[in-house]
Protein backbone atom coordinates (compact mmCIF):
# COMPACT_ATOMS: atom_id res chain seq x y z
CA UNK A 1 0.00 0.00 0.00
CA UNK A 2 1.03 3.33 -0.50
CA UNK A 3 -0.41 6.50 0.70
CA UNK A 4 -0.97 8.83 -2.76
CA UNK A 5 -2.89 12.07 -1.97
CA UNK A 6 -5.77 14.22 0.04
CA UNK A 7 -8.25 15.60 -2.21
CA UNK A 8 -9.25 18.82 -0.90
CA UNK A 9 -12.47 20.81 -2.72
CA UNK A 10 -11.99 24.39 -2.70
CA UNK A 11 -15.05 26.86 -3.90
CA UNK A 12 -12.35 29.58 -5.56
CA UNK A 13 -9.19 27.83 -7.37
CA UNK A 14 -7.14 31.49 -7.35
CA UNK A 15 -7.71 31.63 -3.67
CA UNK A 16 -6.61 28.14 -2.73
CA UNK A 17 -3.94 28.19 -4.91
CA UNK A 18 -2.27 31.77 -3.49
CA UNK A 19 -3.03 29.95 -0.13
CA UNK A 20 -1.06 26.71 -1.09
CA UNK A 21 1.22 27.56 -3.10
CA UNK A 22 2.49 31.27 -2.73
CA UNK A 23 1.79 31.48 1.32
CA UNK A 24 2.24 28.08 2.11
CA UNK A 25 4.81 27.09 -0.14
CA UNK A 26 3.78 24.12 -1.80
CA UNK A 27 4.77 23.22 -5.61
CA UNK A 28 2.28 22.36 -8.15
CA UNK A 29 2.89 19.43 -9.26
CA UNK A 30 0.00 19.00 -12.06
CA UNK A 31 -2.92 20.86 -13.02
CA UNK A 32 -5.71 19.22 -15.38
CA UNK A 33 -8.94 20.56 -16.52
CA UNK A 34 -12.04 17.97 -17.19
CA UNK A 35 -13.96 20.62 -19.37
CA UNK A 36 -16.77 16.77 -19.92
CA UNK A 37 -16.66 16.55 -15.68
CA UNK A 38 -16.65 20.54 -15.81
CA UNK A 39 -13.45 20.14 -13.01
CA UNK A 40 -10.44 21.33 -12.56
CA UNK A 41 -7.37 19.02 -10.59
CA UNK A 42 -4.55 20.36 -9.38
CA UNK A 43 -1.80 18.63 -7.55
CA UNK A 44 0.31 20.18 -4.82
CA UNK A 45 2.92 18.59 -2.82
CA UNK A 46 5.93 20.30 -0.43
CA UNK A 47 9.31 20.96 -1.72
CA UNK A 48 11.68 17.56 -2.38
CA UNK A 49 8.44 15.54 -1.29
CA UNK A 50 6.31 14.92 -4.34
CA UNK A 51 5.00 11.34 -3.19
CA UNK A 52 2.63 12.82 -1.04
CA UNK A 53 0.67 15.37 -2.40
CA UNK A 54 -2.63 17.23 -1.73
CA UNK A 55 -5.29 17.32 -4.86
CA UNK A 56 -7.30 20.68 -5.20
CA UNK A 57 -10.91 19.93 -7.01
CA UNK A 58 -12.34 22.59 -8.20
CA UNK A 59 -15.95 22.31 -9.33
CA UNK A 60 -16.94 24.90 -12.63
CA UNK A 61 -20.45 25.18 -10.88
CA UNK A 62 -20.34 26.81 -7.60
CA UNK A 63 -21.57 24.97 -4.73
CA UNK A 64 -21.34 25.61 -0.75
CA UNK A 65 -19.07 22.73 1.01
CA UNK A 66 -19.21 22.56 4.58
CA UNK A 67 -17.23 21.09 7.36
CA UNK A 68 -14.13 22.29 7.49
CA UNK A 69 -13.22 21.56 10.85
CA UNK A 70 -14.63 18.18 10.58
CA UNK A 71 -11.69 17.06 7.96
CA UNK A 72 -9.19 17.23 10.58
CA UNK A 73 -6.53 18.47 9.28
CA UNK A 74 -3.50 18.74 6.99
CA UNK A 75 0.24 18.24 8.53
CA UNK A 76 3.59 19.76 7.14
CA UNK A 77 6.84 19.76 8.90
CA UNK A 78 9.22 22.69 8.22
CA UNK A 79 12.43 23.81 8.54
CA UNK A 80 11.56 27.15 10.14
CA UNK A 81 8.48 27.28 11.50
CA UNK A 82 8.51 30.63 12.51
CA UNK A 83 9.70 31.87 9.23
CA UNK A 84 6.63 29.97 7.82
CA UNK A 85 4.34 31.71 10.20
CA UNK A 86 6.15 34.89 9.73
CA UNK A 87 5.38 34.55 5.36
CA UNK A 88 1.72 33.18 5.74
CA UNK A 89 1.29 36.63 8.05
CA UNK A 90 3.03 38.60 5.19
CA UNK A 91 0.56 37.23 3.02
CA UNK A 92 -2.57 37.93 4.66
CA UNK A 93 -3.25 34.60 6.31
CA UNK A 94 -4.26 34.07 10.43
CA UNK A 95 -2.44 32.05 12.79
CA UNK A 96 -4.77 30.57 14.53
CA UNK A 97 -2.61 28.87 16.89
CA UNK A 98 0.41 30.51 16.96
CA UNK A 99 4.19 28.81 17.58
CA UNK A 100 4.51 29.56 21.43
CA UNK A 101 6.57 26.37 22.55
CA UNK A 102 8.69 26.43 18.93
CA UNK A 103 7.03 23.49 18.01
CA UNK A 104 3.18 23.40 16.59
CA UNK A 105 1.46 25.85 14.66
CA UNK A 106 -1.89 26.19 12.83
CA UNK A 107 -3.85 28.02 10.29
CA UNK A 108 -6.89 27.59 7.91
CA UNK A 109 -7.45 27.49 4.13
CA UNK A 110 -9.77 30.01 2.50
CA UNK A 111 -12.00 26.71 2.67
CA UNK A 112 -11.58 26.22 6.11
CA UNK A 113 -9.39 23.27 6.16
CA UNK A 114 -7.10 22.91 9.10
CA UNK A 115 -3.42 23.03 8.34
CA UNK A 116 -0.79 21.40 11.07
CA UNK A 117 2.75 22.92 10.69
CA UNK A 118 5.38 21.17 12.98
CA UNK A 119 9.14 22.11 13.09
CA UNK A 120 11.42 19.32 12.03
CA UNK A 121 14.13 17.79 14.63
CA UNK A 122 13.42 19.85 18.10
CA UNK A 123 11.61 22.80 19.03
CA UNK A 124 12.91 26.34 17.99
CA UNK A 125 13.61 28.43 21.36
CA UNK A 126 10.73 30.09 22.61
CA UNK A 127 10.78 33.92 21.01
CA UNK A 128 8.34 36.89 20.52
CA UNK A 129 6.15 37.60 18.86
CA UNK A 130 4.68 34.51 18.63
CA UNK A 131 5.23 33.23 22.50
CA UNK A 132 2.63 35.94 23.93
CA UNK A 133 -0.01 35.63 20.96
CA UNK A 134 -3.17 34.00 21.62
CA UNK A 135 -5.23 31.45 19.61
CA UNK A 136 -7.69 32.75 16.98
CA UNK A 137 -10.63 31.34 16.61
CA UNK A 138 -11.07 27.47 15.99
CA UNK A 139 -8.24 25.62 14.71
Amino acid sequence: MKYLHTMVRVRNLEESLCFYSDALGLDICESRDFPEGRFTLVYLAAPGNPECQIELTYNWEVEPYTGGRNFGHIAFEVEDIYAICFRLQAAGITINRPPRDGHMAFVRSPDGISIELLQRGQPLPRCEPWQSMPNLGEW
